[in-house]
């Protein structure tokens, strides 16, 4: 195991309940759906690098965003990224079967085109 799986590992481990759930099932999305992208550890939260910074898990009190970096680019027919930002946009997750799978592995395949 590298070093960044073990930071990825550990940042999972020490989240609640409900947010490890959801965070475990988004790593395994994003591995599935983008399997060449870089799992790291960037300002404190897993991040997955392809070309460029492609997405990162980030979880909250009460959810759990999976952000895009270049969000703003990305196709997004369910409507599921939030955010006003010049390129970031989100979408939030507030419980694992909350996740709608098919939308969110889309944008992430997109997201890892762009990188």
């Amino acid at each position: 195991m590298t070093q960044a799986h073990q930071a990825v590992d550990d940042y999972i481990a020490r989240l609640p309940a409900p947010q490890q759930e959801i965070a475990v099932a988004l790593r395994a999305l994003i591995r599935k759906a983008a399997p060449k992208l870089v799992e790291t550890v960037k300002w404190g939260h897993p991040c997955y690098v392809g070309g460029e910074k492609v997405c990162s898990i980030v979880a909250y009190t009460d959810h759990v965003n999976l952000a895009f970096f270049r969000g703003a680019d990305l196709a997004d027919p369910e409507g599921l990224l939030e955010g006003t930002g010049k390129e970031m946009r989100h979408v939030k997750l507030r419980t694992v079967e909350g996740i709608p799978k098919k939308a969110v592995s889309a944008l992430v395949k997109g997201a890892a085109r762009l990188a």
